[in-house]
């Protein structure tokens, strides 16, 4: 049997088209800032969300260290969710290596609100107190089951934002996934940032590679810190091509993932109707509660029948679906799932 897996959307491989796109790309120094297949992602991924320019970077976590630190000094404060990637899934890289700190708020279902974050805000204190520098949202929200922040309490928080002088961050990894299933304009979420990261190598299937959105003013430092960072890198455009190459056919199929989701929910919630909530799936993510049965246990179970799944906590698992597995592969690992936890 083939093995299904579903521990993330980031074990997808090109396909041939994309491979095909990326030998044949054309290429340059990026360094140098000459490479024209880098340049032609960057100038298309600026213009989506409104922005002025953009930097490809290597990671994620790269681009979200980049582009918060062009908001924050060393010493002042972001703001974020409890469950936030870049709190829990950063290796403390925004201490350790921008020298910022950082607080968090909880949020009800993983939701951001504007009340919530204006509770914690903290300007003018002088020598006394750290001053908050910048609000981080994660849209969609990983750790909460790939949730999607309503966009009308986007606003909210930006508007509170810049009542306060305050910078505003998207974590946008799986943002493509929060378009597809609302429609609401990339340049719509663009107007809300000062800077966003966006990801290429999760559910578009590139294989490496994330964008980070800003002014040009900020990207232009933000290039002198990734070269500090050991991070500049030569011919990119083989890999900007695969992100070219996402966008152009692999960007509506996410809406195949959200269906895939939702079909391994229905599954499990047939045997096990307490570890999900099919209705609570939005996107490509879906976390399931054990209840008292330990979540390792539960890991290992699926493994011996061919399904691989992640351990988010003691009692609680993800599954994300991607391009590799279709529906009926994800029904079939439901199932497998549902009974381990009926």
């Amino acid at each position: 049997m083939t093995v299904i897996d579903l521990r993330s959307d980031t074990l997808t491989r090109p396909t041939p088209g994309m491979l095909e796109a990326m030998t044949t790309a054309p290429v340059g120094d990026d360094v140098y800032d000459e490479d024209p297949t880098v340049h032609e992602l960057e100038s298309r991924v600026a213009e989506l969300f409104g922005h002025e320019d953009a930097l490809f970077c290597v990671t994620g976590s790269l681009s979200n260290q980049l582009g918060i630190r062009m908001l924050v000094e060393p010493g002042e404060e972001v703001l974020c969710d409890a469950q936030a990637h870049i709190v829990r899934a950063e290796m403390g890289s925004h201490a350790a290596v921008g020298q910022v700190t950082t607080r968090t708020f909880s949020s009800s279902s993983g939701l951001a609100e504007a009340d919530r974050i204006a509770e914690m805000i903290s300007v003018g204190g002088g020598p006394y107190h750290v001053t908050t520098a910048a609000v981080a949202i994660e849209n969609t929200l990983n750790y909460a089951g790939g949730r999607i922040q309503p966009y009308e309490n986007l606003v909210e928080i930006s508007e509170l934002c810049q009542r306060y002088g305050i910078k505003r961050h998207l974590d946008g990894a799986r943002l493509w996934n929060a378009y597809i299933a609302t429609g609401a304009p990339l340049v719509s979420y663009g107007a809300l940032y000062d800077t966003i990261s966006v990801c290429f190598s999760k559910g578009l299937g590139a294989p490496i590679g994330s964008v980070l959105v800003s002014s040009a003013e900020n990207i232009a430092r933000a290039r002198i810190l990734r070269k500090r960072m050991g991070a500049g890198w030569r011919q990119a455009g083989l890999l900007a091509s695969a992100a070219l190459y996402a966008l152009e056919h692999q960007l509506t199929r996410l809406a195949d993932d959200h269906a895939a989701a939702r079909a391994f929910a229905e599954e499990v919630a047939a045997a096990a109707p307490a570890a999900i909530r099919p209705e609570d799936v939005e996107t490509n993510i879906v976390v399931l509660d054990t209840g008292d049965r330990d979540a390792g246990k539960i890991v290992d179970a699926a493994a011996r029948e061919d399904v691989r799944v992640s351990r988010l906590g003691p009692h609680t698992l993800r599954a994300v679906t991607h391009l590799d597995v279709d529906e009926n592969g994800c029904r079939t690992a439901g199932k497998v799932l549902g009974s381990l936890l009926a």
